[in-house]
């Protein structure tokens, strides 16, 4: 397997309206970053993922962009991101910054020209069509629900847009715009950045004729993502854009691509198609979404986790190369969902991050995971800031008249805000985050899960993440060895090996707070062992064969095969 940077690294995600705020308006910016650098440097960490700090009207927290070349006004100026590269390299540290160009605002210049005629030579930047029938072009719905059109009075035309009404698509189909969008990445590139993480890249190719979806039960619009993701043109616009601009720089390239299987995860991620280096997927995180989509809540289970892992780390093996999440600013966190907030909050934090990060494929730690941050219950709807969320409670609501008690039960456990209330740096005021009002309040566990009490803690959460980081850097094994699932039918234990050469790793966690027993497969055989990690005090020589597992345990045993 070829050996390359993006491979090796850990990546660690800023939200920067929720990290710090250092000016007291409430608002975390790019100056607060640069505070927090050394706190990075301490975690270990190789790379920098940071969501859009491009100019917005944030009608969705800045992933909609009305100037790809300039900086939001509320995170700063131009001058403190050139600041913030340079002492993030000088730490050594890269910074993957973010892309999102299956949409504009309707801010920017380009969209405020097109819908001004049909005939300005903007008007084709985007998808627009006339209604049919007094209604709609078809009947898609938006990721963020309700219509996926927006009706234009000036030219009597309708706007395609997957997500926000203020979030246009642009029209891939276009050589201009495709033009346009690599000269803007290169003049990113041009500045020093070492990457992109490209916001849903799969939509930017739609079905010609854009037809009408299986209509849902139940509702209005119907799911049209068949027609949008993964569509007919991607892959040539993708190698066209590796060709032009990507092969240029020695950088990373990561895809937001939902809805994709793993033969088409090969697709994106083969070296040899020149497209991406990896994308992430969204089986795993869909476990438990109904039929009826993500805030149809069922319970996920275990032997399906193993399943849809497994699947991943064998399909891309060798062809392709895996992202590995739990957490982002669109996943509730994982400690919440995955774990045991509770009783088992630090323990099963630390099972849940042995189990990512010994996999195949590259870390991805989402800012709080590495202190046990845990989902938030605000009180009413007024607390909540997300576009997605706010929508859904009025639809649900007001059209479908829930209970709105149980709306609200669904965005405690799924809504995106679980991610984005403030990053929870000490027991103080607001946490620390901010000496102004938080844009968005706080979680009130902030007194116990903070940064402060972790740094100051050996056994916390946040000195495992760092011993994990390490590991990686030590042992080829972890980054490069062949994954295989084992006691495939352990309803609690998910344990498997990696092997490299003459070296064999043992991950064994325990995705419950019982009492299971581990027993060591047959045909594992080994000459010596060594214990890399364990989230509880393990005496190092105790055998292999049997082991009685605690609640939320994890060990990783490197062997020795002869």
């Amino acid at each position: 397997m070829e050996r390359a940077w993006w491979k090796e690294a850990v990546v660690y995600q800023i939200y920067p309206r929720s990290f710090y705020d250092s000016n007291g308006d409430g608002i975390g910016d790019i100056r607060g970053i640069i505070d927090k650098l050394d706190y990075l440097k301490e975690l270990g960490v190789d790379v920098v993922w940071l969501s859009p700090v491009y100019k917005s009207p944030n009608d969705d927290n800045g992933y909609d962009i009305s100037d790809y070349r300039d900086i939001m006004d509320e995170f700063g100026m131009m001058e403190d991101w050139e600041e913030m590269l340079e002492e993030m390299h000088k730490r050594g540290i890269k910074l993957v910054m973010d892309l999102v160009v299956n949409h504009t605002s309707d801010e920017h210049p380009w969209f405020i020209e097109a819908r001004k005629s049909k005939d300005n030579p903007y008007r084709d930047y985007y998808i627009w069509r006339p209604g049919k029938n007094g209604k709609e072009p078809n009947n898609w719905e938006s990721c963020f629900g309700g219509s996926a059109w927006e009706y234009d009075d000036t030219t009597g035309e309708y706007y395609l847009h997957l997500f926000s009404k203020k979030q246009p698509d642009l029209n891939w189909e276009n050589p201009k715009v495709r033009r346009e969008v690599y000269e803007m990445m290169k003049f990113w590139l041009d500045k020093g950045v070492d990457g992109f993480r490209m916001d849903v890249i799969n939509m930017i190719s739609k079905v010609p004729g854009l037809p009408d979806g299986e209509p849902q039960k139940g509702k209005k619009y119907a799911s049209g993502s068949r027609y949008y993701m993964n569509g007919p043109r991607v892959h040539e616009f993708l190698q066209e854009m590796n060709r032009e601009v990507l092969s240029k720089y020695d950088i990373m390239t990561v895809g937001e691509t939902p809805g994709v299987t793993p033969k088409e995860g090969i697709l994106y991620t083969d070296p040899s198609r020149h497209e991406l280096n990896m994308v992430f997927q969204f089986e795993h995180v869909g476990l438990d979404s109904g039929p009826g989509g993500k805030w149809d809540i069922r319970p996920w289970s275990l032997a399906d986790l193993k399943k849809t892992m497994t699947k991943w780390q064998k399909e891309l093996e060798g062809r392709g190369w895996n992202s590995l999440y739990l957490n982002n600013h669109d996943q509730p966190r994982a400690v919440s969902r995955f774990g045991d907030d509770g009783k088992y909050r630090v323990e099963s934090a630390k099972m849940l991050a042995t189990f990512l990060h010994m996999m195949q494929g590259t870390p991805y730690i989402y800012q709080g995971e590495e202190i046990g941050m845990t989902n938030v219950r605000f009180p009413s709807i007024e607390d909540y800031r997300d576009i997605e969320t706010l929508n859904m409670y009025k639809e649900h609501v007001e059209e479908y008249g829930e209970d709105p008690q149980k709306v609200m039960e669904k965005i405690y456990y799924k809504g995106r805000d679980n991610a984005r209330t403030p990053m929870q740096w000490d027991d103080s005021g607001h946490a620390g985050f901010t000496t102004g009002t938080p844009w968005i309040r706080v979680n009130p566990n902030y007194k116990e899960i903070n940064v402060k009490a972790a740094l100051a803690d050996p056994n916390s959460v946040f000195h495992y993440y760092k011993k994990l980081i390490q590991l990686r850097k030590q042992h080829d094994i972890i980054v490069y060895g062949t994954y295989d699932l084992i006691l495939e039918d352990d309803p609690y234990i998910y344990a498997y090996t990696r092997t490299l050469g003459n070296e064999k790793l043992i991950v064994i966690t325990n995705f419950s707070g019982k009492n299971p027993v581990f027993r060591l497969p047959d045909d594992i055989t080994y000459k010596t062992k060594e214990l890399l990690i364990s989230n509880y005090d393990v005496d190092e020589t105790e055998g292999l064969k049997k082991i009685h597992l605690r609640p939320w345990e994890a060990r990783v045993y490197k062997l020795r095969l002869s």
